[in-house]
């Protein structure tokens, strides 16, 4: 082989003719192939530049017969890149491939299967079946694992052809091989292809799911994620089960790969919905925190990943990182994208006893250079005194300090949580209303001048100058956007109720009204000022008990996701979707969703915001039933459980107890004990059902707009924050 740095020469571009003329050349006096060797790096060199190298095709295959390993994998790699592309001339390679695959040397047979894989051309696939079946029973560990993924390869070319084969079943006994990267990638073929939304469904039952859990340790990386990976496809129905599985993996937590990290506690939290041993509970969110923190020491793309997984993790499981806030301190030289997930994260940690740590940080962070990390940093202050109703008076000195600053942005973020602070707590934060009013001046975005507007108009009665103060913002109010003239219409009417005698008032609502109906191009506003309009001129008393009605009280109910929604997420820990919060089947094409399932074993609360999923059946598929009893359980259950009725959008049979079975979602339940969940929302969470089909259409951007921060009304019967999902 050659050396390392040798080959660079190789990466020059050259042409068809020369590179052919060099073939020809080079089948004359070539005993070791030495110059069919070279010739070879080149062209492969070219295309990994990008240079177009298909009119080679005939010479480079004649170049197959060579008996060196080094040229062999060369013109393979040749033939995965424009084999699709040459139907017509592919033939010419058969009689190659099927000599390779009964070669002695497993290099050469792996290398001939895995090769025919990556040609989706009928006549290659009817060549690759039956030395793919020959394959997978290979003597050599090497071969096979090999053929396990090229099965899955072959499946996404003709998945009928596979099924029909029996691959799927094959695959299934790969799972129980002695070599332990074979049964990894044995799971990884069948994950595949289970992930698919016309694929059979890949379901373990508890012997598959121990002998996979054997393999762990001398797996590679890779594979002991596959395998962890593959646990969230059984589906326990018993507590011991789940509380042994747990145990048997968690020592994977002190592995040095944070994919293999964030795997395990992917699997950890899915069983712990199937678990009722408090303890056990307790002692794996434990266990959970350090290896979370010591991923914050990576690289910061390492970091962000990490910090977005904790942020779902933290709101399921709160005790899991409860005193750490200190961990997730900005540094200086952090990326903004870290900074932003930090500050998030530090919010939904911050309770009544980290309060005045957390904002003294916070008021650091809001004299930084970077605008959109100091505009939510104040606005994390104002989120603060909303949530820790201790800590509220704190955060308004802090903002009172902050407006000091006369600084444009900061003063406009202040102005915006001011108006959720004075809703949150009304009637004790009144006296700061003229300070704000000093900087009307410097409001210039649509969303604080609309903040400010809504406190003129609601304190109108204490605000001596409120009537000149919303004349002066009126002058331009054909030209404002939408929200603020909204905001303005709104404080105009209550100022009129306010000082009905007064003719200022008299003349600022007929004007607003008029130029809101008869000028305004919005519909919204302009429904707006007819329905003020005729309230006000059938009967202004009413009118008034109904503009000035008490709100309701605000909290940060809104910060939370649906329960349900974040019991699916976590099922996509570490993967992509953890990092987008949504489901992958939103932004990835054919990705078949995940859901937790039904089963004796799980939770009552979990069960009630189970999300139904409807699994997608192609018209012209039919049911495929792979052969085989599979391997049978260690013990049986002593008094067997009745089925219950299907799940919503599902009619089909319950699924029978084999790692691979007929694409089923039916599930077994009876009358559950109330398993108690130690988690805060759990007795919330249980009246929530989740009756919408995509649980994330209310989810906002991650920072974008800063959406997700806005208060919205308490729910009825809620009051304190003993309730609060992150105390």
């Amino acid at each position: 082989m050659s050396q390392q740095g040798q080959d660079a020469k190789f990466f020059q571009r050259g042409k068809i003719e020369e590179f052919r003329a060099e073939l020809h050349a080079a089948e004359a006096k070539d005993k070791k192939f030495v110059k069919r060797k070279t010739v070879l790096k080149k062209i492969v060199a070219n295309i990994t530049m990008g240079t177009d190298m298909s009119p080679l095709f005939t010479d480079v295959v004649q170049c197959l017969g060579t008996p060196l390993l080094e040229i062999k994998k060369m013109v393979y790699l040749f033939l995965v890149s424009y084999g699709r592309s040459k139907p017509d001339q592919i033939h010419l390679v058969i009689p190659n491939f099927l000599q390779d695959c009964n070669d002695r040397n497993p290099l050469i047979r792996a290398l001939a299967i895995r090769t025919m894989s990556y040609i989706p051309i009928p006549v290659v696939t009817d060549a690759l079946s039956d030395n793919l079946r020959h394959a997978l029973k290979d003597r050599d560990p090497y071969v096979r694992k090999t053929a396990a993924i090229c099965v899955a390869k072959l499946y996404t070319a003709d998945p009928r052809k596979a099924e029909k084969g029996g691959f799927v079943e094959l695959l299934r006994d790969l799972m129980l091989d002695s070599n332990a990267t074979v049964v990894a990638n044995a799971v990884a073929a069948l994950s595949e292809i289970g992930d698919r939304q016309d694929g059979v469904i890949f379901k373990l039952n508890l012997a598959t799911a121990n002998k996979l859990l054997a393999a762990i340790p001398e797996s590679s990386e890779w594979g002991q994620i596959y395998i962890l990976d593959s646990l969230l496809r059984y589906v326990p129905e018993r507590h011991a089960d789940a509380e042994m599985m747990a145990e048997r993996i968690i020592v994977q937590l002190q592995h040095g790969n944070s994919a293999v990290i964030l795997t395990t506690i992917k699997a950890l939290l899915y069983l712990m919905n199937y678990m009722e041993n408090r303890q056990l509970i307790d002692y794996i969110c434990k266990k959970m925190g350090p290896p979370l923190v010591t991923l914050l020491s990576s690289g910061p793309e390492v970091q962000y990943v990490a910090l977005r997984n904790i942020l779902l993790i933290i709101q399921r499981r709160p005790t899991v990182l409860k005193n750490d806030v200190r961990v997730f301190f900005c540094k200086y030289n952090d990326p903004i994208y870290v900074k932003l997930a930090k500050l998030e994260i530090m919010y939904r940690l911050a309770r009544a006893e980290n309060a005045k740590e957390v904002l003294a940080e916070l008021q650091e962070y809001a004299s930084e250079v970077d605008l959109d990390f100091v505009r939510k940093a104040v606005r994390s202050i104002g989120r603060l005194a909303i949530k820790v109703e201790a800590a509220a008076d704190d955060c308004i000195q802090a903002l009172l300090s902050l407006i000091e600053t006369k600084v444009t942005y900061v003063v406009q973020e202040a102005v915006i949580v001011i108006k959720d602070i004075f809703r949150r707590y009304p009637g004790k934060y009144e006296g700061i209303i003229p300070t704000l009013c000093e900087n009307l001046d410097a409001l210039d975005e649509p969303e604080a001048k609309a903040s400010m507007v809504w406190i003129l108009g609601q304190f109108a009665n204490i605000i001596d100058n409120a009537d000149e103060l919303l004349d002066d913002l009126c002058y331009t109010f054909l030209e404002e956007s939408t929200e603020v003239q909204l905001a303005l219409l709104t404080a105009v009417v209550k100022l009129f109720v306010y000082k009905s005698k007064a003719d200022k008032a008299k003349e600022l609502v007929h004007k607003v009204l008029k130029w809101a109906t008869e000028e305004a191009d919005n519909p919204d506003l302009r429904d707006r000022g007819f329905m003020y309009w005729r309230m006000l001129a059938v009967n202004p008393t009413v009118a008034g008990e109904i503009v000035l009605s008490d709100k309701p009280a605000i909290t940060t109910d809104s910060d939370r996701m649906d329960r349900g929604a974040l019991d699916q997420l976590l099922l996509h820990t570490g993967t992509l979707g953890s990092i987008y919060h949504k489901n992958p089947e939103t932004f990835i094409r054919h990705a078949a969703g995940k859901a937790l399932k039904d089963s004796p074993a799980l939770n009552a609360h979990s069960r009630a915001v189970l999300v139904p999923l409807a699994r997608v059946q192609l018209p012209s598929a039919m049911p495929i039933v792979v052969p085989g009893p599979g391997p049978m359980e260690p013990q049986a259950v002593s008094s067997p459980v009745a089925p219950a009725p299907p799940l919503k959008n599902d009619s089909s049979p319950p699924a029978s107890d084999q790692p691979v079975s007929v694409p089923a979602n039916g599930v077994s339940s009876d009358q559950y004990p109330e398993d108690e969940e130690g988690d805060e929302d759990d007795e919330e969470s249980s009246n929530r059902q989740t009756n919408n089909l995509d649980p994330y259409s209310n989810l906002d951007n991650a920072f974008g707009g800063y959406l997700a921060d806005e208060p919205r009304p308490m729910a009825g019967g809620r009051h304190g924050d003993e309730d609060d999902l992150l105390f």
